[in-house]
């Protein structure tokens, strides 16, 4: 049986965030992996590759497991009412509802977090509460059909989690193996607990930009949900 998989594709996407997934993916016997965008133009990763999408927003079909990588890029989708739409519709009807990443910000504005277990990139854990979704400081997260990897790297331990989960432990050994995916960095400074206090003040500096547009967007998200949510009390609608 073919396992189907979508990724979402995008302006600034972060490349490893799906390279490291897609290649896992590729490598698991009768696998149909698809890049998906609202047009086929290539789109420009934040690190300056082109990607060539192959399916359009609007070739919808059901999938196995609905990936939404992460990226500067991602800033730009989060109130997108095209995109969020189409990852609520993709979702409904996927077996696995993934993310790699910030792309855990994208099914946060989805509506697909709220109370639910989930991880993302160290720097910007924190705004996983703004979607009532119960933070978690993990590699790889799964609740229920929801598993969400943590930053960038952690996409092919969050890819290797899916493979056993759709075909077994044995199936995901196989393609570890077959990539020599044996992590072994030669500095133990790939989490904000282990860097030096001068490393992590760096990259603190770097990203304290994106970082605080992505708080802003997602104050102005939440500020849009609790008025609707008022809206629909006062006019005496449930749910």
């Amino acid at each position: 049986m073919t396992i189907t998989v979508d990724f979402l594709v995008f302006p600034g996407i972060q490349l490893l965030d799906l390279a490291g997934p897609y290649e896992v993916f590729a490598s698991l016997p009768n696998c149909e992996v698809r890049l998906c965008w609202k047009n086929r133009e290539p789109v420009v990763c934040s690190t300056g590759m082109t990607l060539h999408p192959n399916a359009n927003l609007g070739d919808v079909r059901p999938v196995d497991v609905l990936c939404i990588p992460g990226g500067a890029g991602i800033n730009a989708l989060l109130l997108d009412d095209e995109i969020v739409n189409w990852v609520r519709q993709q979702a409904s009807a996927a077996r696995w509802i993934t993310s790699v990443c910030t792309g855990a910000l994208l099914l946060g504005t989805a509506g697909l977090l709220a109370g639910r277990r989930a991880t993302t990139h160290w720097r910007y854990h924190d705004l996983l509460p703004s979607f009532d979704a119960i933070a978690v400081r993990e590699r790889v997260v799964q609740d229920e059909n929801l598993i969400t990897g943590g930053g960038v790297t952690a996409g092919i331990d969050f890819a290797l989690t899916t493979v056993a989960a759709l075909r077994g432990q044995p199936a995901a050994e196989a393609i570890q193996l077959a990539l020599e995916y044996a992590p072994s960095p030669p500095f133990q400074a790939g989490q904000p607990e282990q860097a030096p206090e001068s490393v992590l003040h760096v990259v603190e500096s770097r990203t304290h930009a994106l970082y605080e547009d992505r708080a802003q967007i997602l104050r102005r998200w939440r500020h849009g949900q609790d008025n609707l949510w008022r809206s629909r009390r006062e006019k005496g609608v449930k749910g």
